[in-house]
């Protein structure tokens, strides 16, 4: 039986879920940066201001969805220069778009960049007018449980800029996904590609999917390898663009993170694993345990479908393309207990 893990039906929209503008610490209005999306193709932008969530209703039309969301940091206790200390940032996405009260906040402290300005513009939650931030497991288990139930899609952003390691993030519970690229850190010199990453998370049992996302400040000049939009991105398969067919196809993962090449259908059949995409210079599959496989293109060509055999032992299994320019598109975890319980 052929069992599609990106639906079948549907389009892919194409998304960016970390995005700043002038409201917080981004160079850009919500507008400009409207625009500046749409005229690349994308569908679907969340505005995820550091520590103030304002929703932009007024920017939505037929072929554009802004998502209500918002960005916050935890930062180690030091007595040291900013750059010398730990954080862990986690972005917020309303899966309703009637969801327009921040949780988690404080009367007095977390401002960032421009966002003093405007948290008249925001709907705060007054139960939790002074929720004080921890950077410690707990600290940031409890953020995260907090935002869960009151209804948001919550990220896990940037490791290598955030100088985490395995033993902060592995003791994070109860994330959404995981930035698998963030491409605005990687235009500042940052290796924030992070398939290892998530390769620890899911090895340590954290059943959780995979996002790519630009994290765009637009400080650079357009053009020029500082301008940190369009290298990190969401491709989303859903039936139609409106907010909570969008946020309910988050929840069920059916999405793939890029950083350019496409994916086009992902399926499995008695026992094997099936990719269609775009022209790549590999194919490579990785699972939870020491077999993994990769299918090359030849010299001067390129691979666009692959198969793999796909054992009830591999814990999990995802797949990567990468094209002739190095660029990589991710599909999330799956888990083999649930694909074989399924047949």
């Amino acid at each position: 039986m052929k069992r599609y893990l990106l639906p079948e039906q549907g389009n892919f929209y194409k998304a960016n879920l970390h995005c700043h503008t002038n409201l917080s610490d981004g160079a850009l209005s919500p507008e400009e940066v409207k625009k500046l999306y749409k005229e690349k193709g994308y569908s679907v932008v969340a505005y995820t201001d550091h520590d103030i969530l304002i929703p932009h209703p007024e920017l939505a039309d037929e072929k554009f969805l802004p998502l209500n969301a918002f960005e916050m940091e935890i930062n180690e206790p030091a007595e040291k220069d900013f750059s010398q200390i730990k954080c862990c940032h986690l972005c917020f996405i309303a899966l309703e778009p009637d969801n327009v009260v921040q949780p988690c906040w404080h009367r007095t402290k977390y401002r960032f960049g421009n966002a003093d300005q405007y948290k008249h513009l925001v709907k705060f939650d007054e139960t939790e007018s002074d929720y004080e931030r921890e950077y410690t497991a707990d600290g940031i288990n409890d953020l995260i449980r907090r935002c869960r139930k009151k209804g948001f899609f919550v990220t896990y952003n940037h490791p290598t800029w955030s100088q985490e390691n395995y033993r902060e993030y592995s003791s994070y519970i109860g994330m959404n996904a995981m930035e698998i690229c963030n491409f605005g850190c990687m235009t500042e010199g940052y290796e924030d590609y992070n398939p290892r990453v998530y390769d620890d998370m899911l090895r340590a049992g954290k059943r959780i999917y995979c996002i790519a996302a630009d994290d765009n400040h637009n400080r650079g000049e357009y053009g020029t390898r500082k301008f940190d939009s369009f290298g990190g991105f969401t491709m989303i398969k859903a039936d139609r663009l409106d907010y909570r067919t969008i946020t309910g196809a988050l929840e069920a993962g059916n999405f793939y993170a890029s950083q350019g090449p496409e994916i086009h259908a992902l399926w499995m059949k008695n026992g094997k694993l099936y990719i269609e995409c775009g022209p790549a210079e590999k194919i490579q599959f990785t699972s939870g345990i020491r077999r993994n496989s990769v299918v090359w293109a030849e010299p001067g060509e390129s691979v666009t479908e692959a198969v793999f055999d796909v054992k009830p032992e591999d814990v999990y299994i995802r797949v990567t393309v990468t094209d002739h320019a190095g660029r990589h598109a991710d599909t999330r975890a799956y888990f083999t207990d649930e694909l074989f319980s399924a047949d």
